[in-house]
């Protein structure tokens, strides 16, 4: 019992102090508190569970017990939300992605706790044999326990997710905090798991949550001042339950205890079960443990290829692993972090830093790394002079090179822009990024497992991955201006026009202002220039009407559509005595799904455009027939027709017209809107002879995407 008793209270002043430690200096951030707050719950349930172990009567011991059942409710969501934010660049998202899960595990155990608080417990008695405290869950008991139980799971799901996404040194400086955490949330899950199985919470679980909570402690602790309380950026992708160790061992555990349970309770029972439960337990973590280390997967590399004589690296698998992880990312960042990602799994480094070239401003910019953060590349960023003598020498440069080799002046820029954490590290090389005969940036790597000496097949794979990351970079600064040129272009096009229209208005106004004050009293003049404030007006909204068909999403509201019947409305409005002579030849076809005040914009634009470009003598005809389970409508004219430049540069564009008054969104408007009933709209025409619009339209209703 003494020593159960110090046991407890030495891990609630350690993890008291690391509360306070968490929140020292510059570590107020959100992940800190949540641990702060974390690690004093954990404290309190400590001091609890000691008070109810040492009290004399079972009325004492329930009452304390009553005390950790309710601290225990708030636990599983408070570190949840700390496995979210810890060593996370992107924990906001994650926040944000899991604030129900996060809402339902604080939630649901508290609620019921609050409404439930007579049934967390049926019984509390001393086992007449042993005289070990023996606490019987009620309903409220083990609904806490299965919240604990699931906390735990979604915890380690996260903090493993954390540390599969870190490499190099961000994993290093992380690992053993990550080890102390999968101690504590391992064992509460054991303990939660024993106490689900048989309603009951014994002695030995309480011990074994404070040994737990003792040694996780000192595990985080030895990792703090290893690491001198340095942050950490990583950033693991959303999908946490896809390839999960904790899962899996959880699943084992699960599934082995429960098996065994049933052949104890079988065969009379054992005394011994939840013992040999926990060493089964131990032996999945340590397991786990030993697949996601790094120097057991470099040993086990280099092992096969001595023994069996194959290459070190799998090209393949790499290339593979390359394309697959880099092909869809178009921003720098992701690009950065998943090739820096590669390169550590790949050559088994600690550190892997990405730098690249602005071109605007010809300085180092900081990309991504496995050893810096943000703020700490920023601290080092070199000197414009420094920047311009580094660009020149690796300009020179074609092949992976040893940093540590170079005695040259810019060689103390290099090494300060990517420091070295481990004096065995065995090195830094600089992988210069060129693509095109332009220095796109660098790769700088170093601080190998074991210190080993890269070697020529290391020094080709590294230029091979090199170059094209370059290429990747490069082509991500094109495309990025390219769509810079293409922003810049709309909004000249879009300027023009308004300008042009504003312009007009503007000078329209300007006279009218000159003659106020000279023929103001003159009533015919008062009604001529409200006349033409009316028109000015109508002008400017129907310009703003025109701008607004640019919105990028279209909402469809279908209904049944009788489609010869919305052509024939607007050829009544459209056609007129004067001009060409129009030919109306509507087939029967089917009712259609379709928004017909979306279509009939479709149907006016067509047929004012063969109007526009047919002159009086000539001929516009209008078809509609049935094709299968589509229906078609065709407008065709012997206007002036169009160029094949014209129709497949221009045509769909907006702000592309031949008209004096118009601003070229009309068939682009039209088009989206044939796209969104998932039709086509096809175009023939012959310059100087004619135009054929064809549209194609299902019948049936448009399914909404995904």
């Amino acid at each position: 019992m003494m020593g159960s008793k110090l046991i407890g209270f030495a891990a609630a002043g350690l993890s008291l102090a690391l509360a306070g430690v968490a929140l020292a200096g510059k570590r107020r951030t959100p992940p800190w508190w949540w641990f702060s707050v974390g690690m004093a719950l954990l404290a309190a349930e400590a001091v609890s569970s000691v008070l109810a172990l040492q009290a004399a009567l079972p009325e004492a011991a329930a009452g304390w017990h009553r005390v950790r059942l309710m601290i225990l409710a708030l636990v599983p969501g408070t570190w949840l939300g700390f496995a979210l934010c810890y060593g996370r660049g992107n924990w906001r998202e994650f926040l944000h992605r899991w604030r129900w899960v996060l809402g339902a595990v604080y939630g649901l155990p508290v609620i019921t706790v609050l409404l439930l608080h007579s049934a967390l417990f049926q019984q509390v008695a001393y086992e007449p044999v042993s005289g070990q405290l023996y606490v019987r869950l009620g309903l409220a008991g083990r609904v806490v326990m299965v919240g604990s139980l699931l906390g735990c799971v979604l915890i380690l799901v996260h903090l493993e997710r954390t540390f599969r996404s870190a490499v190099g040194v961000m994993r290093w400086r992380i690992k053993y905090f990550m080890f102390g955490l999968a101690l504590l949330f391992g064992a509460r899950f054991y303990t939660a798991s024993q106490a689900l199985a048989y309603s009951a919470v014994q002695e030995s679980a309480l011990v074994v949550d404070a040994v737990a909570l003792l040694l996780g402690s000192v595990l985080m602790v030895y990792s703090l001042v290893r690491t001198k309380l340095a942050e950490s950026d990583i950033y693991p992708s959303h999908q946490v339950l896809q390839h999960s160790v904790t899962v899996a061992v959880a699943a084992a555990y699960l599934l082995v205890v429960g098996l065994l349970a049933m052949l104890v309770s079988r065969w009379g029972g054992d005394p011994a079960f939840p013992l040999k439960a926990f060493v089964l337990m131990v032996g999945l973590v340590g397991l786990a443990v030993v697949v996601l280390s790094d120097r057991v997967r470099q040993r086990t590399k280099l092992w096969v290829s001595r023994h069996f004589r194959r290459p070190v690296h799998d090209y393949r698998r790499i290339w593979l692993d390359f394309t697959a992880k880099t092909g869809a990312l178009l921003e720098p960042g992701a690009l950065g972090r998943a090739v820096l990602e590669l390169i550590a799994h790949t050559f088994d480094l600690l550190s892997a830093s990405l730098w690249v070239v602005d071109p605007s401003e010809g300085q180092w910019r900081f990309v991504a790394s496995t050893t810096l953060t943000q703020e700490a590349a920023q601290q080092v960023a070199p000197t414009p002079e420094q920047a311009q003598a580094l660009q020149q020498v690796l300009r020179q440069q074609s092949a992976p090179f040893d940093v540590d080799r170079c005695t040259e002046p810019w060689a103390e820029a290099l090494r300060a822009l990517n420091p070295d954490h481990f004096r065995k590290g065995g090195g830094r090389l600089c992988v210069p990024l060129v693509a095109a005969g332009e220095l796109v940036g660098m790769i700088v790597v170093g601080d190998r497992v074991n210190g080993q000496r890269f070697s020529n097949e290391d020094l080709d794979l590294l230029k091979c991955i090199g170059d094209q990351v370059a290429a990747s970079l490069r082509n991500l600064q094109l495309t990025s201006r390219l769509m810079q040129h293409k922003q810049l272009e709309a909004l000249q096009n879009m300027s023009a026009f308004v300008i042009h229209e504003l312009k007009n208005t503007a000078q329209r106004l300007s006279i009218m202002a000159q003659n106020v004050a000279e023929h103001f009293d003159n009533p015919a003049f008062r009604a001529d220039c409200l006349q033409s404030l009316k028109r000015c007006v109508a002008e400017m909204d129907e310009q703003i009407q025109r701008l607004s068909l640019l919105r990028p999403e279209l909402e469809l509201r279908q209904v049944e559509t009788d489609l010869n019947e919305l052509v024939h409305g607007v050829l009544n409005e459209v056609a007129g005595p004067d001009g060409p002579a129009w030919v109306e030849d509507l087939q029967p076809v089917p009712r259609i799904w379709a928004d017909p005040d979306q279509l009939r914009k479709v149907i006016v634009n067509l047929l004012l455009n063969a109007k526009e470009a047919t002159p009086s003598t000539g001929r516009i005809q209008v078809r509609t027939w049935a094709d299968g389970d589509a229906v078609l409508l065709a407008v065709s004219d012997t206007g002036c027709g169009m160029t094949p430049e014209f129709i497949r540069d221009r045509l769909f564009k907006p702000f592309q017209t031949t008209k004096k008054r118009g601003l070229g969104i009309g068939m682009f408007h039209s088009r989206a809107i044939v796209q969104a009933h998932q039709g086509r709209i096809e175009v023939e025409s012959v310059e100087g002879q004619g135009t054929t619009f064809r549209v194609r339209l299902p019948i049936k209703p448009v399914q909404p995407a995904g």
